[in-house]
């Protein structure tokens, strides 16, 4: 199948990919557009995860103040080189992720960091509604697993739709950022303040 330069550069407009990546998702994809988009954030994908092993101490802490001072985050965001963290990108991802955690209050950055008791207690819980319901015993642990992820999707910022962009998660916007730097990227803390909030 032929595919024009008018449609590869379309894609690399969209994605940011390179010509030849884009030339290539639309070959895969029978010059589907959507399918190519698709195909691109895969390799993206696998890109990143071959470069999670590589070390990220350089980056940056990023600030968001809202609520007339009220309400503040501060959040670091590691990369490999300075050269990326210097980056508008870069800056830019750190401020959107600031500015998401002060609005959507996550516990943590990710499922590996959720507090064991939390889960069991959260687990707990949901047990206990369902019994309450009357659901049957032999699908309890299907309803369980159900709110689990759902908790967990709204509780990690990794899981939580991007305030900006609902049909993204702050994963995909990671994974969107390493596979432009090349770097394996990492969102290592953050903390919340809440003016008055007892710790």
């Amino acid at each position: 199948m032929e595919i024009s330069v008018a449609d590869i550069k379309k894609l690399r407009e969209k994605t940011n990919a390179g010509m030849m990546d884009c030339k290539k998702a639309l070959t895969e994809c029978g010059g589907d557009m959507e399918k190519a988009v698709d195909w691109l954030r895969q390799k993206g994908l696998s890109v990143a995860a071959k470069r999670a092993d590589r070390e990220a101490l350089e980056g940056q802490v990023a600030c968001y103040i809202h609520a007339g001072g009220k309400l503040g985050v501060m959040v670091e965001v590691n990369c490999e080189t300075d050269f990326s963290a210097k980056t508008d990108e870069f800056s830019q991802f750190a401020r959107d992720v600031a500015m998401h955690i002060a609005a959507v209050n996550p516990l943590c950055v990710s499922e590996e960091q959720l507090d064991p008791a939390v889960v069991e207690r959260e687990r707990a819980i949901y047990r206990q509604q369902a019994l309450e319901q009357g659901k049957p015993e032999k699908i309890l642990d299907k309803i369980i697993e159900g709110k689990m992820a759902k908790f967990v999707s709204e509780s990690c910022l990794l899981s939580q739709a991007f305030v900006k962009d609902t049909d993204k998660t702050i994963a995909d916007l990671l994974n969107e950022l390493r596979a432009k730097t090349g770097e394996n990227v990492q969102i290592r803390r953050f903390a919340r303040f809440v003016l008055g909030e007892q710790a």
